[in-house]
């Protein structure tokens, strides 16, 4: 059996592994499918369906959608429409993303990444799936008794949390993320797969989900989690938590007060 074998001692055993009402001022209905959040937005002017991904740093538009709009560069600078609100002069990068998007069952115009995001209060319910982005002073009472501080590592939120494989632990910073379909990640400056066949296939968008022995986020444990690696981008960043997990909450990112609120779903 193959095993992910982290650099400070972690082990982790393989394994292969809505209905709508109207939204209200300030939000939008979005849609929890494949693990990851599905919003309606508009990027340059292309309005389409988006990943909302917290852990993604930058804004990115699918460069068939730019190409079909008559883009031709693959940085672009313009406007972002989300639950009401414009951010204007927005850095947009033009990607492709189809191993990201090829899971879900309809086209992803792009991403709505932690850039544009960062300045404002950002709640995300996943039943039924809401997506609220409000300025601080209207973002109103969330009433969530879990609250985490959070930070800013390589352009994404960041909160702490400890990672396990029975005897040996870790505790580091790890991006929340409404875009990662896999519960947990860990970078490969932390993880490693000794004697795997297929390395690949424990990245994003692999096959291979390894089971983690125990994660302790938000004063809660969790157990045999399915996992995997990803790319190490920051010493400082030690990988991320996945939607699969983070919708066991109602989410609020006060990314101005620098506070990650949960509120646990019943």
């Amino acid at each position: 059996m193959t095993s992910i074998a982290t650099r400070a001692g972690l082990a982790l055993s393989a394994a292969l592994a809505c209905g709508a009402t109207p939204a209200l001022a300030g939000e939008t209905v979005c849609r929890f499918e494949n693990g990851v959040v599905v919003v309606g937005a508009e990027v340059m002017g292309v309005p389409g369906d988006y990943i909302l991904d917290t852990a993604t740093p930058h804004t990115i538009l699918a460069d068939s959608q730019a190409q079909t709009a008559g883009y031709v560069e693959t940085a672009l600078i313009g406007e972002v429409r989300l639950a009401g609100v414009t951010a204007h002069d927005r850095p947009v990068q033009v990607l492709a993303i189809d191993l990201r998007t090829g899971a879900l069952p309809t086209p992803i115009a792009g991403v709505i990444g932690a850039d544009v995001l960062r300045g404002y209060v950002l709640d995300v319910s996943f039943a039924p799936c809401r997506v609220a982005l409000r300025s601080t002073g209207k973002a109103g009472r969330f009433g969530g008794r879990l609250v985490l501080p959070m930070a800013w590592v390589a352009g994404r939120p960041v909160v702490r949390a400890a990672v396990a494989d029975g005897p040996r632990a870790f505790f580091g910073a790890f991006a929340p993320a409404t875009g990662a379909d896999t519960p947990i990640r860990l970078s490969d400056a932390l993880a490693a797969t000794p004697g795997a066949a297929k390395p690949k296939e424990f990245y994003p968008y692999g096959i291979l989900r390894p089971k983690l022995r125990a994660l302790s986020f938000a004063g809660r444990l969790s157990e045999n989690l399915p996992a995997g690696l990803m790319k190490a981008e920051d010493p400082d960043l030690s990988g991320q938590i996945g939607a699969p997990l983070l919708a066991r909450y109602r989410l609020r990112f006060d990314f101005p007060a620098g506070r990650l609120l949960l509120k646990p779903n019943r």
